[in-house]
């Protein structure tokens, strides 16, 4: 790499305990310093990356996250505290970050990672970290990474299990889709909402992919292509698997039949809804009118009975999504049935459920419990 930075007396201090690891020292650590990583998302696993990231002595830092600041996010992305609360991510991470190095060079990005712009984004930078939450952010960064021949690195996390790979086909290895050649069917996989995550799990998860990052930056040890790194928390336990590139590929594979990023597994919906649907819906004032009005209304709250704790809409009538269909017969087929969840999304795939249940008058709270403890009530 010519023309490397040099290190500021600071740096020479803060780098310390770098200088003197073989395969780092002096031109490791400057190496970094010259190197660029995008991160998709400042959540549960961007969270740890990004810090290690930064105190590495990474010098410049992409991030991009349009969300803001969740209670519920707290116990597991670190990055972020009660203050800011219902602030930006970005600015929150921004924040933290600096207070951890202020050498490094952070660009903010308020937007989604979308088609329109994967590729011109995915260019600017060495390395790609993909820290998102959905399968069709997953195939966009792998998909952009591969037409900019840029490393992926791919964490996920599911209650006590994760997982971490680098997916490059250039430099070898096979690609997300020679894994997961297409999306999975609609409420197939449940969401974070549904299956919940012990905290400190992204924590192991996100600095795994921090440090495979920085091994592809430095160009050291052997990066995990056609290896997929699979952590048992409960177990204590780390097994590898191995992938294979697979000739039959519809990216990389012998006769490719994706030639954009724009495809139908990146233009999916990212969110929990079924895709497709069109389901009615109340808003939360017009809710809040009728249960004043003395109406007499059956409400049907789909969330897990951990989630009663950030509110309840009074009156409702909690069935968890999963054993919905179990619970049937509790729920009167001739009368409307107003159904909510956290933010929305479970309940309007409740209410696809119902409807194709024989339930016809099932109608979705938009918003859920947010919108409605935004309401004051």
């Amino acid at each position: 790499m010519p023309d490397l930075p040099e290190l500021s007396r600071d740096e020479l201090q803060r780098y310390a305990r770098h200088l003197s690891v073989p395969g780092v020292g002096i031109e490791g650590q400057r190496r970094l310093k010259a190197s660029s990583v995008l991160m998709i998302g400042t959540g549960g696993l961007g969270s740890p990356a990004a810090l290690y990231l930064a105190a590495a002595g990474v010098g410049r830092i992409g991030l991009i996250d349009p969300d803001s600041v969740d209670r519920s996010n707290l116990h597991r992305q670190i990055l972020h505290g009660e203050s800011w609360v219902g602030k930006s991510k970005l600015e929150s991470a921004a924040a933290r970050l600096r207070e951890v190095n202020p050498h490094v060079e952070l660009e903010l990005l308020p937007i989604r990672f979308t088609p329109e712009n994967a590729l011109e984004l995915v260019a600017r930078y060495d390395v790609v970290l993909d820290g998102c939450d959905n399968f069709p952010t997953r195939f966009l960064s792998n998909d952009a990474c591969f037409f900019q021949k840029k490393p992926c690195v791919y964490g996920s996390i599911f209650r006590f299990d994760g997982q971490v790979t680098v997916f490059a086909p250039h430099l070898g290895g096979p690609c997300y889709r020679c894994m997961l050649p297409s999306l999975p069917a609609p409420g197939s996989a449940p969401s974070c909402e549904e299956a919940g995550v012990l905290g400190v799990l992204p924590g192991v998860i996100g600095s795994l992919q921090a440090m495979e990052t920085i091994k592809l930056l430095l160009g050291i040890g052997e990066p995990p292509l056609g290896k997929l790194l699979c952590y048992d928390a409960l177990a204590t336990s780390f097994r590898s698997l191995r992938l294979r590139r697979d000739p039959a590929c519809r990216l990389c594979g012998d006769k490719p039949s994706i030639h954009s990023v724009s495809n139908p597994e990146t233009n999916a919906s990212t969110s929990c809804e079924v895709p497709g649907s069109e389901t009615p819906e109340i808003s939360v004032a017009d809710l809040a009118a009728r249960i004043d009005a003395g109406e007499d209304l059956f409400i049907l709250d789909v969330r897990q009975p951990e989630e009663e704790a950030e509110g309840m809409i009074p009156g409702a009538v909690l069935i968890p999504l999963p054993t919905l269909p179990d619970h049937l017969a509790e729920i009167p087929a001739d009368r409307e049935i107003l159904v909510h969840c956290r933010s929305g999304g479970r309940s309007a795939r409740a209410v696809k459920f119902l409807r194709e249940s024989g339930i016809p008058q099932a109608v979705n709270v938009a918003g859920g419990i947010n919108a409605w403890n935004a309401l004051g009530r």
